[in-house]
């Protein structure tokens, strides 16, 4: 029916966000900004070459090179010093957005084994999608036999939505699985 997702919000997302909310203008119905992925690598820390597999694996996922995180403050029960490389984030916007988003819905979460739905508490009083990746080998681009560490990540779809009944309804419409809790 629809080539893409970006098809699809553009030709029938946008309408009936307009005729559900009561939007006069196009320009009014919320839209994703920007998509981050976030990883943390607090257990990698001492393994260099742990790191760097992490973060070909990000690149292989996101299409970009992700940026290092450094900790904020310093946490004794955590050996964290402030300022420590504990993560990495990339964040997506343009085409490479709408690719992992297209990837994600039809490809990636499909994948999880005993999957049910995604709960509706992924969207927050924002309108933004919250959701956490507990392997990383859901996504068609790893090759199960060649991962050495499982790695989970946080993705974060940002929107412009004013509430969570926005974004709610635009993740719905958008073809996103999500669920009542």
């Amino acid at each position: 029916m629809y080539k893409s997702i970006k098809e699809k919000y553009n030709k029938d997302v946008v309408s009936k966000m307009k005729e559900q909310f009561g939007f006069k203008s196009a320009l009014q119905v919320p839209r994703i900004e920007k998509v981050v992925i976030n990883v943390g690598i607090g257990k990698f820390i001492k393994d260099s070459a742990l790191v760097e597999d992490v973060k070909k694996t990000i690149v292989m996922i996101a299409g970009q090179k992700p940026v290092m995180t450094q900790a904020k403050k310093s946490i004794a029960g955590f050996k964290i010093r402030e300022g420590q490389e504990i993560g990495m984030r990339a964040t997506l916007r343009g085409k490479r957005k709408w690719d992992f988003i297209e990837k994600l819905v039809s490809v990636a979460i499909p994948r999880v084994r005993d999957f049910q739905g995604i709960k509706d508490s992924a969207v927050d009083a924002g309108g933004n999608f919250n959701f956490g990746i507990k392997e990383h080998t859901i996504f068609s681009e790893i090759m199960p036999e060649s991962v050495k560490n499982i790695v989970g990540f946080q993705v974060n779809i940002v929107t412009t939505a004013k509430n969570r009944e926005e974004g709610l309804a635009l993740f719905k419409l958008m073809g996103f699985p999500l669920k009542k809790d």
